[in-house]
């Protein structure tokens, strides 16, 4: 075995917009995910697998407001809920992992480990958050509660003409325990890491690990992740099959093959949604930027069919 592959799980492949989040219902879809996600097991890769974290982190903060309005239990920093999600997440992956790898009888190891990612204090993300997280308050809960925590709100027209928290997103850096997390997947273990970008952390002055009020994107974390372990693919998982130039307008266009260049155009023209594709878009550019062979945009379903999902090579060739 001497392939290695990351794989970002997203989209629907642990939970739906329009479901209520149970843990039912996340169990069931991990599981058809990583039904999917045999094909590759199967061709002989290492694999190394990420995942989101949103939808899970939300209800951790939601819980925390409960629990301090309701039984004044202290709340718990952000760094501490993203920590807890991956803890989570990964445990469930984890055991369906084990569970459909003994149904097939193949003999892997999965592990978990809580990831954490070096972010740049001076990052200009800290001087402008935009990432909305948590609950969404009346205008008067705002207020009070940026006096009395801290926090930053802005207005949330799609949650109900609310006010929502929002803290920074600053670029990824440096991977902690890299080698560790190379090392266990060249050794045939199939390692669960970085769920939700990784916990972002940052060093002082004494180069003690300090924590930071953010976030990390998810696809960007895997991304550089997967150059670091020297990955030949990196696999971004989402909702649709491929990439779409003008998505959802009279001029779109499936874009199944594309090379660096052209697809580093289409980005700079502003062909893909800001919110949506274009972020995943940037993190497949960075892992091929930094030597990677592949990036492949799909959904999990495709995965054994041969002519799945949008291939982003250096330069394609038929």
């Amino acid at each position: 075995m001497s392939k290695l592959a990351v794989v970002a799980l997203g989209g629907n492949a642990l939970l739906r917009d329009n479901e209520k989040g149970t843990i039912e219902e996340q169990e069931l879809h991990t599981a058809e995910t990583i039904e999917n996600l045999l094909f590759l097991v199967r061709q002989g890769y290492h694999l190394i697998i990420t995942h989101g974290n949103g939808p899970q982190v939300g209800n951790i903060l939601m819980r925390n407001d409960a629990g301090e309005q309701l039984y004044n239990i202290a709340q718990m920093p952000l760094d501490i809920c993203v920590a807890d999600s991956q803890g989570g997440i990964g445990y469930m992956i984890e055991r369906i992992f084990r569970n459909i790898l003994t149904k097939y009888g193949i003999d892997r190891n999965v592990v978990t480990l809580v990831g954490m990612v070096e972010v740049d204090p001076g990052d200009p993300a800290f001087t402008n958050p935009t990432k909305r997280i948590g609950a969404t308050y009346s205008e008067e809960q705002a207020k009070t509660l940026a006096v009395e925590k801290g926090w930053i709100f802005r207005e949330s027209k799609k949650s109900g003409n609310g006010w929502r928290r929002v803290v920074p997103s600053p670029t990824p850096r440096k991977i902690l325990n890299l080698n560790l997390i190379r090392d266990l997947a060249l050794s045939g273990n199939i390692v669960i890491t970085c769920g939700g970008g990784g916990v972002p952390v940052f060093r002082d002055a004494e180069q003690n690990l300090r924590t930071a009020d953010a976030v990390i994107d998810k696809d960007l974390a895997s991304s550089l992740l997967a150059s670091g372990v020297g990955a030949a693919e990196f696999y971004i998982l989402t909702d649709v099959s491929f990439i779409y130039k003008d998505f959802g307008l009279p001029s779109q266009e499936k874009l199944e093959f594309l090379d660096y260049q052209d697809t580093k155009t289409y980005l700079d023209q502003g062909t893909f949604g800001e919110g949506s594709m274009a972020p995943k878009i940037v993190a497949a550019l960075n892992f091929i930027e930094k030597g990677g062979s592949k990036s492949i945009i799909t959904e999990a379903s495709k995965l054994e069919d041969k002519s799945y999902g949008s291939k982003i090579t250096m330069q394609y060739e038929n």
